[in-house]
């Protein structure tokens, strides 16, 4: 066991710490690293012999989320345990997982978790990009090979006290809620090799800034970690690998000639895979000597042998597109594959919409709430009501495969990109208080299915009648480079190009600007000078597609569905909310069971409505109008009558207010007893005649004309 060692550097006006040899101790590698009164423990742990084979590394990355570390209890009434992990946890987790998977040996099999514990929490600094930093010091100290250290930041890009635009490093969780941009970039000292980031119509000069800003402090936090881990004695761990055997691998290359490859171009993703699956069957009938050969050191394996039929045609796909520039399906590097879009598939939805780019398909379908809706958030560090939910389903059949079907890390993943892509555009509560759920159902997928979600749902929330501020198209950017230095930008990538390339990176944003960028590598990383290109690419096919979306549907429809709820607004004095909802609830609750319609109200005094119909709605509206209305003499009611005392009688001209109506104030006629003109219940015409100094209403009979039934 190492003994405790700690080392601080100033990190945006904080002390960032790195601490080991104190907690958990029987990891693989355990570092706690703190930022301000943040803290996260970040432990990884090795397994040193392989269980079952694989053909891929069997990396975890939970992030967990612990409500002691703001000093709260959970919510829920009945469950205070931390159970099921929240979107947010699934989110940083993949987060922490996506710059760090690309730095471990390719194949490497021992089974590997990162465990990021967030002990403190100050609601100033988010523990994400600590997990990173904290998962790499971890890994190194654990001696596993690993291509680090690596590190990640964040940045803002927030109004200053002279209402001028800056970017932040660091920027606490009020500066990222108020500005257009929350970026966090990773990577090593030599290249960046993640970017997540949401924004509001922000600029490629503004993007390339932050991602400048951004590398220069993780170039300073991976020299830190290299100054923390020399204070330690590091033993390398002894990982396997599922090596292919070279001989077979340079015997399969060879039987795939060039000819067998070049008969896989120009094909559809259903006939391509099936080619390749015919490939692969006809190397491992032709190989069937040595698959069946009983020395294992000279027997080779089927898994291999389809893995080197991948890996031929990897390595003739990335030659043709370098030399030249000949993509899988004979596209042009810059060219986008035949897209169509239409609206108004399904009838009963509030709104639909069909987005087909090659062979990747996506419907997406809207549906208005009411404010009532909206979805409680209840984590760590935040408590939030969410009135704009995207859900992204991604189901086996999409793949031509059989599976089960269920929400994991990749559904709300791409969930979450579609959301912070169109959120910047949304209406404001007080412009259209409807909860707005959108879900995206991938029905053939071929690469870039987020994306596709990104335009689909443009079209489908201005076919609901969603007043969005513009629309809003993604484009997914592919990558192929070389050990030379040279490289390729491809726009719209497929299926083949994502799995054998080097980059897969998503922007999506409107004319204006970009609302929100994801890159994930292959590779160790690229420098800033090729993710500029790339930008600039996606941009050009961006507009292009908002070209085409522009066609179906130039702006969101005028009237929404017949089918979608009537929500009316209104305002009253915040003292009056109490009236409405009555004593337990019991005024809202009968003007709901009187109407149909439902009631939301809003500290402020707003006042929301929902109601399947107009006249549910109006007979709601009117109802409150009366519960919050100040008398005034003069004004006529329809009162119910409520008591009758021997000097006259009590009528509700409002809920939950009566006035007096004297029984001289009944008819002109002279009344001798007042049952014998009103009863309980009886609905009568009425003016307020007086208010009195202790705001006593009173109200006449007289001279108002009478229903005669």
């Amino acid at each position: 066991m190492s003994q405790p060692f700690s080392l601080s550097m100033d990190f945006a006006g904080k002390i960032l710490t790195l601490s080991a040899g104190k907690l958990a101790p029987q990891a693989t590698g355990a570092v706690l690293v703190s930022l301000g009164e943040t803290q996260v423990l970040v432990t990884t742990t090795m397994n040193s012999k392989v269980e079952k084979e694989t053909d891929f590394f069997p990396l975890t990355v939970d992030f967990q989320e612990k409500f002691y570390a703001t000093g709260k209890i959970k919510g829920s009434r009945f469950v205070k345990r931390e159970g099921k992990p929240s979107d947010h946890a699934i989110l940083t987790g993949r987060l922490i997982d996506r710059p760090l998977r690309p730095l471990f040996p390719k194949r490497m099999r021992n089974e590997t978790q990162i465990v990021a514990t967030v002990l403190s929490a100050d609601l100033q600094v988010d523990p994400d990009t600590l997990s990173i930093i904290g998962a790499s010091a971890s890994i190194l100290l654990g001696g596993l090979p690993f291509e680090g250290p690596a590190a990640a930041v964040r940045v803002g890009l927030i109004q200053d006290s002279e209402g001028k635009e800056q970017l932040v490093l660091n920027p606490n969780y009020e500066q990222v809620s108020k500005g257009r941009l929350d970026i966090v970039v990773a990577g090593t000292e030599k290249a960046v090799n993640m970017i997540e980031a949401g924004g509001n119509d922000v600029s490629e000069e503004t993007i390339f800034a932050a991602l400048d800003l951004a590398h220069k402090h993780i170039k300073q936090i991976c020299a830190f970690q290299k100054e923390f881990l020399q204070h330690f004695e590091i033993q390398p761990k002894k990982i396997i690998e599922d090596l292919i055997n070279p001989e077979a691998e340079k015997t399969v290359f060879a039987y795939l000639t060039d000819k067998k490859i070049i008969a896989l171009y120009g094909l559809e993703k259903p006939a391509l895979e099936q080619k390749l699956r015919e490939l692969e069957q006809e190397v491992i009938v032709n190989f069937k000597n040595q698959l069946e050969e009983k020395d294992p050191e000279k027997q080779w394996k089927a898994l291999h042998l389809k893995e080197s039929v991948s890996l031929r045609l990897k390595e003739y796909m990335r030659a043709k597109i370098l030399k030249e520039e000949k993509r899988l399906d004979n596209r042009k590097l810059d060219e986008i594959r035949p897209l169509s879009c239409e609206v108004d598939l399904f009838p009963r939805t509030h709104g639909s919409a069909l987005f087909q780019r090659g062979y990747t398909q996506a419907i997406t379908l809207t549906t208005l709430g009411s404010p009532g809706d909206a979805q409680l958030i209840d984590e760590m560090d935040n408590d939030e009501e969410k009135r704009y939910i995207h859900h992204y389903n991604f189901p086996p059949f999409s793949t031509g495969e059989t599976g089960r079907i269920g929400t994991g890390r990749r559904e709300i993943g791409h969930g979450n990109l579609s959301e912070r892509s169109l959120v910047a555009v949304l209406p404001s509560k007080e412009e259209f208080p409807y909860t707005i759920r959108v879900v995206t159902e991938i029905l053939s997928s071929d690469g870039s299915t987020s994306m596709a979600s990104v335009c689909g749902s443009t079209l489908s929330l201005m076919a609901a009648g969603v007043p969005i501020k513009a629309p809003v198209a993604g484009i997914a950017m592919g990558l192929i480079t070389d050990d030379r230095g040279d490289y390729k930008v491809l726009t719209d990538i497929q299926g083949q190009e994502d799995f054998l390339g080097d980059m897969d990176f998503k922007v999506a944003g409107t004319r204006a600007g970009i609302n929100a960028l994801q890159m994930d590598m292959k590779i160790k990383g690229i420098g800033l000078e090729v993710l500029k290109n790339a930008i600039h690419q996606a941009g050009k096919a961006r507009f292009f597609i908002l070209d085409k979306i522009a066609i179906v549907l130039p702006e969101p429809r005028k009237e929404l569905s017949p089918y979608a709820p009537m929500i009316i607004t209104m305002r009253i004095d915040p003292e009056k909310i109490r009236e409405v909802i009555g004593r337990g609830g019991e005024t809202i609750q009968r003007i709901t069971k009187e109407t149909g319609a439902r009631i939301d109200l809003e500290d402020d005094g707003l006042v929301m409505i929902t109601a399947t119909s107009a006249e549910s709605g109006r007979k709601a509206e009117a109802i409150i109008k009366r519960i919050v209305y100040i008398p005034k003499v003069g004004d006529c009611f329809a009162a119910k009558v409520v008591r009758i005392l021997d000097f006259g009688a009590f009528a509700e001209y409002a809920p939950g207010k009566d006035g007096l109506i004297h029984i001289s104030k009944i008819c002109k006629e002279r009344v001798n007893k007042v049952e014998d003109y009103l009863k309980i219940g009886q609905v009568v015409n009425v003016r307020i005649q007086e208010i009195d100094e202790m705001g006593r209403v009173n109200l006449t009979m007289v001279g108002i004309k009478q229903d005669e039934s």
